[in-house]
């Protein structure tokens, strides 16, 4: 019997998405959220940063829409690094963090806008990524 056959049966391997350096050290120099996403567009982190700055000031909307983008932007780059729609996203690889975050803002706006379904699905979906990922989010 293969390697590879007991690998199969174990699920996907996690997911890792690539680093993000020209961002990372962008946000680190204290550029705006806001002028990254206009420079980097396909970036879940700047999105999630997004959303979580207007999930603070009470434009629950915005956030919801920053957060849906970065949920999508994520979506794609998952699927460029082999993502399948199923298996682990782990929190503890820093370049994932950007989309967890993004999915966490995304179900935290549709809950406060009374989107429960959507909400609940998304919570589904983060704990699928990693069970730690919502704990360590909410924290």
């Amino acid at each position: 019997m293969s390697g590879e056959f007991r690998k199969n049966l174990l699920g996907p391997e996690p997911t890792l998405l690539p680093e993000e350096p020209d961002v990372v050290e962008r946000l680190a120099a204290g550029d705006e959220a806001v002028d990254l996403a206009a420079r980097h567009p396909t970036s879940s982190l700047v999105w999630a940063i997004l959303a979580d700055e207007a999930y603070a000031e009470g434009r629950t909307i915005e956030s919801y829409a920053y957060a849906r983008t970065g949920y999508h932007r994520g979506l794609d780059a998952l699927r460029r690094s082999g993502w399948r729609g199923a298996g682990p996203i782990p929190y503890s690889h820093e370049p994932n963090r950007g989309f967890l975050r993004a999915l966490f803002a995304l179900g935290r706006a549709a809950a406060s806008i009374g989107e429960v379904e959507e909400a609940e699905r998304i919570a589904v979906f983060l704990r699928e990524s990693d069970p730690e990922a919502g704990a360590q989010l909410a924290g």
